[in-house]
């Protein structure tokens, strides 16, 4: 796709989730949070939705889970800068509740378009909520995270989102912040083997 054609679909794209009004999250939202970092990367994540302090300041992932994927991320050897990072749905929902399905299926056409446009060559899902909806599967995250899976062409790589490992804090072999850690390490070698034309 031309850089310029995409850059132009890119503004288009943001400025109609800026002034979505599709489902009621737009009644309680502060800000729509459109995701951020480089789109030019093979690497996309994708997490359930925006909470307090992304609301607040239009980001994603600035509050505390945001913070600590920085650190894995970094722990890994990837920078944040350099991956793109958005939610399924574009607005808080309420008390931090998972979003409805009704909710994603208004907003999920944003996602989806965000995707065709950046193109990634791997899109990690951040908890149950974008495993589900992307690989329209029952199965949760705890049974499908580490694994690889096809999404159209694109790898699709499930991690426990941060903020379950928020509640987690055991370091121990087999917990939720061991096993990532390993699958940082599987995803940054995967990354690598792209890098080189695999």
């Amino acid at each position: 796709m031309d850089p310029d054609v995409r850059d132009k679909a890119w503004e288009e794209l943001r400025a109609r989730v800026a002034g979505c009004r599709r489902c009621g999250l737009c009644q309680t939202r502060t800000n729509t949070v459109f995701g951020q970092g480089s789109v030019d990367t093979p690497l996309v994540f994708v997490g359930e939705g925006p909470g307090a302090d992304e609301d607040t300041s239009g980001l994603a992932f600035v509050g505390k889970a945001g913070q600590l994927l920085t650190k894995i991320l970094s722990a890994g050897g990837i920078e944040r800068e350099s991956v793109f990072i958005c939610n399924v749905v574009k607005c808080r929902p309420p008390g931090n509740r998972t979003p409805s399905q009704e909710e994603m299926l208004m907003c999920g056409g944003f996602l989806e378009a965000q995707l065709l446009l950046l193109r990634p060559r791997i899109v990690v899902c951040l908890g149950n909520t974008p495993l589900k909806w992307l690989l329209k599967t029952t199965e949760g995250i705890t049974a499908l995270r580490g694994r690889w899976f096809d999404w159209r062409g694109i790898q699709l790589f499930p991690m426990f989102h941060p903020s379950y490992l928020l509640r987690n804090d055991s370091r121990a072999k087999g917990s939720p912040k061991d096993l990532t850690w390993q699958d940082v390490q599987q995803l940054k070698a995967r990354l690598d083997e792209i890098g080189k034309g695999e």
